[in-house]
């Protein structure tokens, strides 16, 4: 019998007043997976973190984490895993090496040795006081505790505010690392960068309700790709005619250049169509993230 997901939500519903911040969710999150949650600010991302903390209760629906229900173990729920807000706010008047151990005292569980090696990971100098960092100095005495706790579960909230990119590699390779160990990670950020460099699956909402969800490599397979090309000899306008109207997206800048969204069974002909046109600086390549987000919130917000 296999055992269920470390985060399994089904038709989930929160309502503040008549407002709706969660409707109908469904989200799920494997063990050794890294999947990220994707969505406008204010599509219910944050919402959705809290009834999985059991902060708040939902209106309806079900919400699982670990197979207990958040909003009535969240003792049993909290102590598997780890939560890293977007937004920190820690005991001002203690170091750095403070605040880990007040921390580490709390969960009653502690692993030193890889503690002191994210320390030194993250370029931390623990014997400041708290009142005296930045705030990404501040964000990585959470991410340390964090990724340190022996925890079957992370939930990271924006977890990279703050961060130089130096230190965002070495998130993002700490994160891996979760994932490879047997840990399940929920990312919710909107550096759709760092959600391509980390996940695996994605899950998109909009007004808290699912827009798409699935593995990254699926969903790309769905979306358009990117061509871009350099139209000769006055052709730009003729040929961004031409295109569209066998129903592919143009986009014509300013420099002469188009740039095409292109479903992927439709690439051949395009291409030729390019190459008979004699246009110049031919690229083609798959969908981003950043691509895939963007056709999937246009086609919600219709």
């Amino acid at each position: 019998m296999s055992l269920p997901p470390p985060i399994a939500v089904d038709g989930l519903v929160k309502r503040f007043g008549r407002f709706a911040a969660v409707d109908g969710l469904d989200l799920r999150v494997a063990p050794g997976a890294v999947h990220g949650f994707l969505g406008p600010n204010g599509a219910g991302k944050s919402t959705t973190i809290r009834l999985l903390l059991g902060l708040y209760r939902p209106d309806a629906g079900r919400v699982r984490v670990f197979d207990l229900d958040p909003a009535t173990q969240a003792a049993e729920v909290t102590r598997r895993l780890s939560y890293v807000p977007g937004e920190v706010n820690l005991w001002p008047n203690l170091t750095g090496q403070e605040v880990l151990d007040a921390l580490a005292g709390l969960r009653g569980r502690r692993d030193a040795a890889t503690e002191r090696r994210l320390i030194d990971d993250f370029a931390l100098d623990t014997r400041k006081h708290v009142h005296a960092y930045s705030k990404g100095n501040r964000q990585k005495v959470v991410l340390v505790a964090a990724f340190a706790a022996p925890t079957e579960l992370l939930i990271l909230d924006e977890p990279t505010s703050g961060l130089d990119p130096l230190m965002e590699e070495v998130f993002q390779r700490c994160a891996r690392e979760a994932a490879n160990a047997g840990r399940a990670v929920l990312l919710s950020s909107h550096i759709l960068a760092e959600v391509e460099a980390v996940c695996e699956s994605v899950t998109i909402i909009k007004d808290g309700r699912l827009v798409e969800s699935g593995r990254l490599t699926d969903m790309r397979h769905l979306a358009a790709s990117v061509i871009s090309a350099r139209p000769t000899n006055g052709q730009l306008t003729a040929l961004a005619a031409e295109l569209a109207a066998s129903g592919v997206d143009t986009a014509p800048a300013a420099d002469g250049t188009l740039r095409l969204s292109v479903p992927r069974q439709h690439v051949p002909d395009v291409l030729g169509a390019l190459a008979r046109a004699r246009a110049e600086d031919i690229t083609c390549a798959p969908a981003s993230l950043e691509d895939l987000f963007l056709r999937h919130y246009r086609a919600a917000a219709r």
